[in-house]
């Protein structure tokens, strides 16, 4: 029976060939837009998760200490206990991790050997870099250069000098590429950096880096001790210490744990950046939204075809009735015609979408793709959106098949056939 009703549903499909093209056409181009749209958005996405990874901390403790909340004293119990408040204007504290030598060694005992995989503190501010007559307020952060070099692999993202040059340099610079570029800086330069407080200070260019995350270009980097200095810390204080942790995708409860043991605030890599995933999560939706919705103009297409078909082969349709074709099978024939016209677009348009993305992925143009700057445009190869899109262009086109189907399963063959005008 699968066989004939296959057969037949063939005869109808090629007995309109020009239709049936064209339907085939409109799924395939949409189904290569909506493939290539989600590879454009995912990739995005999973080349800002892939680089922050690479570059940023994935713990972070911070000079927040963390304290209890006060205790509500005016719904307790005791009606006597009273509240005062006596010169309570006081200058803000500077968020600092002191003694974080007691915090590194508690990083480096044995309970977290298997867990993090390097740990760097790091001193930041907020200073003025004077080239010339430009001048551009810029993040500054103060680091031990090896320590940091293992998280951020910053050797590797050099375009020019070298660290062995920075760390023998006196109040030595790298400067992120986006400060260079702004301010015509090159590499052996002489800048001068004013700090919040205190003298300003002359120093030289020793590297530049770039590492895609606009943040980070926009950021000079010196050395701990230099950074301690301009921002008058002792040497015994640093504005926090990052942390490359083993399973960087699963680190909140090591968060936690360092948070509780070293009375520092710890966040991770996700919370800092949790707007820019929200967003990319917002635009996911609207991506898949967007699918579902094209998908059901392709459906209606299909329907389109097959509605005409039923039309045009009302006497066929009645004629098979009568030689006991259920109104099960016709409605399975029409299915099935509508799941042949899906999967045919839709592995069309795959096999287009492998060109699109790849066209994309080679254009050479380098471009700020929201936090990140990317040569080309980042596209994910994930088979799983591939089979995503397409098994859902086929389930809406075979779904789309159901409206002529029902129709041609109501037909009364002995009406049909008396009928002159069909």
């Amino acid at each position: 029976m699968f066989r004939t009703l296959f057969t037949i549903a063939l005869r109808h499909l090629f007995g309109r060939k020009r239709q049936t093209l064209t339907t085939i056409v409109g799924v395939a181009v949409s189904t290569m837009v909506l493939i290539t749209t989600v590879s454009l958005t995912r990739g995005l996405l999973d080349s800002f998760v892939e680089t922050i990874v690479d570059v940023a901390p994935h713990i972070t403790i911070k000079g927040e200490p963390v304290r209890s909340l006060p205790v509500d004293l005016l719904s307790d119990a005791e009606a006597l206990r009273h509240a005062f408040v006596d010169e309570n204007i006081q200058k803000e504290e500077r968020k600092e991790v002191r003694n974080y030598g007691q915090v590194l060694n508690i990083l480096s005992s044995e309970n977290y050997a298997d867990e993090i995989i390097a740990v760097s503190p790091y001193v930041e501010s907020r200073v003025i870099v004077i080239k010339g007559g430009k001048n551009q307020p810029i993040s500054m952060k103060g680091v031990e250069i090896e320590q940091e070099n293992a998280i951020s692999g910053i050797e590797d993202r050099l375009t020019a000098g070298n660290l062995s040059f920075f760390e023998k340099t006196p109040n030595a610079l790298l400067v992120g590429r986006t400060v260079a570029l702004d301010m015509g800086i090159e590499l052996h330069d002489e800048v001068t950096l004013v700090p919040p407080s205190g003298p300003s200070r002359q120093c030289k260019v020793a590297g530049i880096f770039f590492s895609g995350v606009n943040a980070v270009d926009n950021t000079v980097y010196v050395s701990l001790k230099f950074g301690q200095i301009l921002e008058n810390l002792p040497a015994d204080k640093v504005s926090g210490v990052g942390l490359k942790v083993l399973n960087p995708l699963a680190n909140e409860r090591l968060a936690g744990e360092l948070e509780r043991i070293t009375g520092y605030n710890s966040t991770t890599w996700q919370e800092e950046n949790a707007g820019i995933l929200s967003l990319f999560n917002r635009i996911g939706f609207i991506v898949f939204s967007l699918v579902a919705f094209v998908g059901v103009v392709s459906g209606f297409g299909v329907a389109n075809i097959l509605v005409t078909t039923v039309f045009e082969k009302s006497r066929d349709i009645a004629i098979m009735k009568s030689y006991g074709f259920s109104s099960r099978a016709l409605v399975g024939m029409f299915i099935l015609e509508g799941f042949i016209v899906g999967f045919a677009g839709a592995l069309a348009g795959g096999i287009l979408a492998t060109g699109s993305i790849n066209l994309l992925a080679s254009i050479p143009l380098e471009a700020s793709q929201g936090p990140l700057t990317k040569t080309g445009f980042s596209m994910s190869w994930n088979p799983l959106y591939f089979l995503f899109v397409i098994f859902l262009t086929v389930l809406i086109s075979a779904i789309a098949a159901t409206i002529p189907s029902t129709r041609a399963a109501k037909l009364e063959p002995v009406q049909v056939l008396r009928d002159s005008s069909l």
